[in-house]
Formats: structure tokens, sequence, C-alpha cells
């Protein structure tokens, strides 16, 4: 009788924790050129980064006219790219190896608009986060914060967050510190500032996806989502994958309040993996090397 009041008890706590975050009103296939797997997706919608199924090569295609422009064809130049808010600029990292074989990253921006590229910061091992706003691109190296002017204004200090040794850090008007909201014994991972800037986005290995505030306080579980992306200041995406050691074999796109209410936004048909937001709109690729494109609304 106990056992199945616990069972009713915590089947019921799932379904409240079950509920409605976004509305979705489609999910459409997006016509690729080749077989890629999303990068980004610009701030306003219009355009999504491709690149390889190992993070080879940066593409820019337009959602409308379905052009493509090519921004980088090195190594890593997918992983973790930035997008500045008012989507012209676009700031990556490319690997290089050395004579010895070992890999470094340097730091690049490329303006969409002129084409024209810069070196924001050279080859080094220790490249560990970076972040761009419509004037600035800031990054940590070993360390240490710099930032570059990408427009005509002045440089500005960005907060930026960085993961050192498997610890988050976080740099506050240039000076960096160990976040770690949850403790030094873990590893953090996918770690994203909101867009209004107070508070931190973060997956701690094994355990779930957290939220807290800019300074480390106000720590709370969001949901157990992987790779989680803010859609909004109080929303975030992420997918539910499941794998057999070897291969993933199942994921969905879920969203989640801050609250912890969560929504599963596509079905069992399609392995939906790594989603990017925008507003009205996430995208997310599959294995197959195809793209989808989910329309939501609040």
């Amino acid at each position: 009788m106990m056992r199945k009041l616990l069972f009713a008890l915590t089947l019921g706590f799932s379904m409240c924790a079950m509920g409605q975050v976004l509305n979705v009103t489609s999910i459409d296939k997006v016509n690729l050129p080749d077989k890629a797997a999303v990068a980004a997706i610009s701030p306003q919608g219009d355009y999504l980064l491709l690149t390889s199924a190992t993070n080879q090569g940066l593409t820019k295609l337009d959602l409308t006219s379905g052009q493509t422009q090519t921004l980088s064809n090195a190594p890593s130049a997918g992983h973790n790219v930035k997008i500045s808010p008012d989507g012209k600029t676009v700031v990556f990292r490319e690997s290089s190896f050395n004579n010895k074989h070992l890999r470094f990253s340097s730091l690049k921006s490329v303006n969409l608009a002129t084409g024209a590229s810069q070196v924001l910061v050279k080859p080094t091992r220790d490249l560990q986060g970076y972040d761009a706003s419509s004037t600035t691109v800031a990054a940590v190296n070993k360390g240490k914060f710099s930032k570059k002017a990408i427009g005509t204004e002045k440089a500005q200090n960005l907060p930026v967050l960085s993961i050192d040794k498997g610890k988050l850090m976080v740099t506050v008007n240039g000076k960096t510190r160990n976040l770690s909201p949850n403790g030094n014994d873990f590893s953090y991972l996918w770690a994203s500032l909101s867009p209004d800037g107070t508070k931190v986005l973060y997956y701690l290995a094994a355990h779930g996806t957290y939220v807290c505030n800019l300074d480390g306080s106000n720590v709370r579980k969001v949901g157990k989502m992987r790779a989680p992306v803010w859609y909004d200041n109080n929303t975030v995406v992420g997918m539910m994958d499941l794998d057999d050691g070897e291969f993933i074999y199942a994921s969905t796109i879920v969203a989640a309040n801050l609250d912890g209410t969560t929504q599963t936004l596509t079905g069992d048909d399609t392995i939906a993996m790594y989603p990017y937001a925008a507003d009205g709109k996430i995208a997310f690729s599959t294995p197959a090397g195809e793209a989808y494109i989910i329309h939501v609304t609040k």
C-alpha cells in the first residue's frame, strides 16, 4: 500500500512538473545544400550557421534566399560560435596544430556585411572563454581578460564565462574569479549568460542543468536536459538524449522555465539534438545531417 502511495505521489509530482512553456506552431525542415549540423541561429532568426558533424568549417545559410557564405574551413570553427546581438558579426575559434601535433586555438571574427575578418586572439593553448556584444568581443586566454572593438564604438568590459580545468569562472570588469556555484568537485559545461546579463546557465556533468545569479547566488536546478541555451531571460531549451554507451538512439528538444516547469517540444520520430534559440525560433540538428526549426510563441 505504501509503495503504491509513493508511486502515485511521484507520478503526480512529475505531471505537475510538466506544463506549457512555449506554444509550438510548426516544426519545419530546413532545405540544406548538404548534410550539416547547426552551429547557431542569428538573434533575429534570419540565418543559420552550419558546420560539420565534427565542427569543421562554418557556413552562413540565409533562411530567406537559401544563399550560403563560407566563413571558415578550419577545424573547431563550428564549436561554441558567438553571434553579436545585432546579428552582424560572427565570432568563432579555429584550431591548428604545430609540428609536435599540439592543438592551438585562435579567435576570429567576421563582419557578415563586408566579409572582413579580424584575428582577436592569436593561436594559444588555453583559450578558455569569450563573448560578443554589438561593439565588443571579450576573451579570457590563460586566465587573462582582453577586449577588442568590432565596430566604430569603444570596446566595453563585457562579462565573460570561461572554463578552467572543469571549474566555472566569471570575469566582471576585467577581473576573473572562480564562480563554480555548486562547488569545485564538479565539471561545468555549456555555460552562458542570460540575454540581460544577470543570470548564468550551466550544465553540471552527470547532474543536470542549473541557473544562478551572476554573483553565484540563488542556485536553482532547471532540469536534466543537456546542451542548454537561453530562449529568453526566463526560459531555456536543451536536449534530452539517450544512448547505449556508443550511439545516441533517442533525443528530444525540451523547454523549461526557471521554476522547473518543462515541456517536450519534439516527438519520438526525430533524434533532435543541440538546440539554438532566437526570437520565435528554435533550430536543431539530427545525426543524419538534417536541420529543423521549431516555430514558437509565448
